[in-house]
């Protein structure tokens, strides 16, 4: 049996071997070439650094033990046990080396370093000098201590995140946000990366060279590739790893790890699909859009009503040129029904709406002329809960019956004059949680006195306009479908429902003054884009809005592609282009047609007497993944056996990249006596020397082209 003498020994001497060790990598760094199989060593640290904790405290405890120089059995066991524990946490800090020779790097992973050295180093005096007096051994033994659970909580920093240790007792409340201020990567996607990705992909432990932490690290990418490509499930890494079967070790997150829900992994795959956007808010997409679909429901407005659903014959009947009935969000039974078009309205038409008084949820007369009709109705509407009545000249007896609705949560009034009776019965409407009151003549000190009446009420006044002009948001554009066969509706709305906005349809870009203002939905029967601004006094107009629509026109006999896609972007070949399906501008690689190295030559035939008079092409410009429009676009018709070029276009090129946008390029042909049509889209051939890949080729991209008389 070895004695403790030599058990002593053995273990002073390895001491001094992981001291050694440990200098040389310390002072070595990164200059220092470390075989494959040390890996393996480092890689245990997180499985070994638990013991040499147990064994140090446990050592420590000794030094407190009353007249333990009296008591040389107990001396040795602790001195044995603390040295034992120096020696795993020589081992440990060894092990913590080599890992972070890895892909660790940051100011959290510096503290844990460092820290695992000073605990070593301060173990390792104590114990040879731990003969010196007892109440200097045991001030060193607290700040030990200290510096083991100090060094132990940034590694678990580093492990689990920043806030591991404290989380449990930090507030739990979660902010609700409005659906209409959700933003799909900040409210929809970050939070599913933190809570399954981060933890590897973080400061102090980059992965892959992935940071996933903060935005720029994500734009930034990794060493296998860019993190998100919008559109492009092909090249985005994100894509690809969560795809992966669970056993291949490039599958993220790891199989030991929490795994994606099915629903998370729907939606991080229709975020790359819908652009990949950081600043995207989620009302942009359309209400069909799968994403959207998913995520609203998650926000504020979005809640489950559990009363039944109106008869779905009594809806459409209800829908009319002049008013809108829809769901809240998809599958809801709660609806928002909204009046449009001032010389369009009908004020006895607001009693059909008893057919579906108890499923109305919002209710929208901005603007209608209100004067004099009688609003009772809105008291059989038992689960109303926002009323919009901006500008509809209400008297002080309709305040007074709206004011009574106590089942409200929201209320506009903007425009609409307010007395002293109509505030005083204002300022008892204690459920509401917004208000608006814009241009209503209310003095400041009328205000005062309904912020203190209502003080859990979000009141708006309106802008005040001292020395700080905003921005509005840009206008949001509705359409049921971007290919339409009869007519097409357009709808154009704004959050702040005072704002005016203007549109053009040739193309051009709005503004306040050239631009037709939008008073109720329009209706088209061509093919065109739709832009719009939104404009208010003493705000800063909009950035624009865009949408193009397509006529479903002429359908060709015969049509044939001369040279073939690129087989990555090939879709179904020449019926993509008259399927009447749009593609969405972000998923270039799934239903839109790419060439690059040949143009698209598309040769089509008509029915007798029934040639069309102009082509419409439906185009993806996207700079960054290097889709630009065509450097040329030309349309030649078969006349008596010869090619004659009926119209001809040469598109700028782009000056700068832009995202991911559908384009739609109207041509006028010349004249229609042709047997049959040739169109042609030379692809750029050298990208300008702006773009950080001049001099490669460009690419054209296409997935409709239409037809008309």
């Amino acid at each position: 049996m070895l004695k403790i003498s030599s058990i002593r020994s053995f273990l002073e001497s390895t001491l001094f071997i992981w001291i050694g060790l440990t200098l040389i990598i310390t002072i070595a760094g990164n200059a220092l070439v470390l075989p494959d199989w040390l890996q393996v060593v480092g890689r245990s640290h997180p499985i070994i650094l638990h013991f040499p904790i147990v064994l140090l405290l446990m050592g420590l405890l000794f030094f407190w033990i009353p007249g333990i120089d009296k008591k040389p059995e107990i001396r040795e066991m602790g001195e044995l046990s603390f040295l034992a524990g120096c020696n795993f946490a020589g081992i440990t800090v060894l092990a913590g080396l080599i890992l972070a020779q890895e892909e660790y790097t940051g100011e959290i992973l510096t503290w844990h370093k460092w820290g695992g050295l000073i605990v070593f180093a301060g173990c390792v005096l104590l114990y040879f000098y731990r003969s010196i007096k007892a109440n200097l051994i045991r001030l060193s033994s607290i700040a030990l201590a200290l510096a083991i659970i100090a060094t132990g909580h940034w590694g678990a920093g580093l492990t689990h995140g920043e806030d591991f240790l404290l989380a449990p007792i930090q507030s739990n409340e979660i902010e609700i946000i409005p659906l209409a201020e959700a933003e799909i990567f900040g409210d929809v996607v970050q939070p599913i990366l933190q809570a399954k990705c981060v933890s590897c992909h973080k400061e102090g432990k980059i992965k892959g060279e992935l940071r996933m932490d903060h935005i720029e690290g994500l734009q930034k990418g990794g060493k296998s590739g860019p993190f998100v490509l919008a559109g492009d499930f092909e090249n985005s890494m994100l894509i690809q790893r969560i795809n992966l079967p669970e056993d291949d070790k490039k599958h993220m997150p790891p199989k030991n790890k929490a795994q994606l829900t099915d629903e998370e992994l729907l939606i991080l795959s229709e975020w790359v699909a819908s652009g990949a956007s950081f600043e995207q808010k989620l009302v942009t997409l359309p209400a069909k859009n799968e994403l959207y679909q998913l995520a609203s429901v998650k926000f504020e407005g979005n809640k489950i009503y559990s009363f039944d659903a109106a008869d779905s014959d009594d809806i459409q009947e209800l829908n009319t040129s002049f008013r809108s009935v829809q769901p809240l969000f998809p599958e809801s039974p709660a609806l928002d029904v909204s009046y449009f078009g001032i010389s369009a309205f009908q004020p006895e038409s607001l009693t059909d709406l008893k057919k579906v008084k108890n499923q109305v949820v919002r209710f929208s007369l901005n603007k209608m002329p209100l004067a004099g009709i009688d609003l009772t109705f809105l008291k059989d509407f038992t689960h109303l809960e926002e009323l919009q009545l901006n500008f509809t000249d209400l008297n002080t007896d309709q305040l007074k019956l709206i004011f009574s609705l106590n089942t409200l949560e929201v209320l506009a009034i903007s425009g609409n004059s307010i007395d002293e009776q109509s505030l005083s019965n204002l300022a008892k409407m204690t459920s509401l949680k917004k208000l608006f009151v814009w241009q209503t003549g209310l003095s400041d000190k009328d205000q005062e006195m309904l912020k203190k009446a209502l003080p859990e009420t979000i009141i708006e006044f309106g802008f005040d306009g001292k020395g700080v002009i905003y921005e509005l948001n840009s206008p949001i554009i509705t359409q049921s479908e971007m290919i339409y066969q009869d007519s097409l509706e357009l709808k154009l709305s704004h959050p702040i429902p005072t704002a005016e906005i203007r549109y053009t349809l040739d193309g051009t870009e709005p503004d306040s003054i050239s631009g037709k203002v939008y008073t109720e939905p329009i209706f088209t029967k061509s093919t065109g884009k739709i832009i719009a601004k939104a404009y208010a006094a003493e705000w800063k107009g909009s950035k624009s809005s865009e949408s193009i629509y397509i006529h479903s026109g002429i359908q060709p006999t015969e049509s044939v592609l001369v040279n073939d896609p690129n087989p990555k972007y090939k879709a179904t070949g020449v019926a993509t282009l008259f399927d009447l399906v749009k593609a969405e501008a972000p998923n270039h690689g799934q239903k839109w047609l790419g060439f690059q190295d040949h143009p698209m030559v598309l040769e089509v035939s008509f029915a007798k007497e029934n040639n069309p008079k102009e082509v419409s092409l439906s185009l993806l410009y996207n700079e960054g993944a290097h889709i630009f429009p065509p450097s040329k676009v030309t349309v030649q018709g078969l006349e008596n056996g010869k090619w004659q070029l009926l119209a001809s276009n040469s598109p700028e090129v782009s000056s700068k990249a832009a995202p991911a946008r559908s384009e739609l390029m109207n041509m006028e042909l010349a004249n229609t006596n042709y047997e049959k049509l040739k169109i042609t889209l030379t692809p750029l051939s050298r990208l300008p020397k702006w773009h950080p890949f001049a001099g490669d080729k460009g690419w054209v991209f296409v997935d409709e082209v239409i037809f008309n008389e």
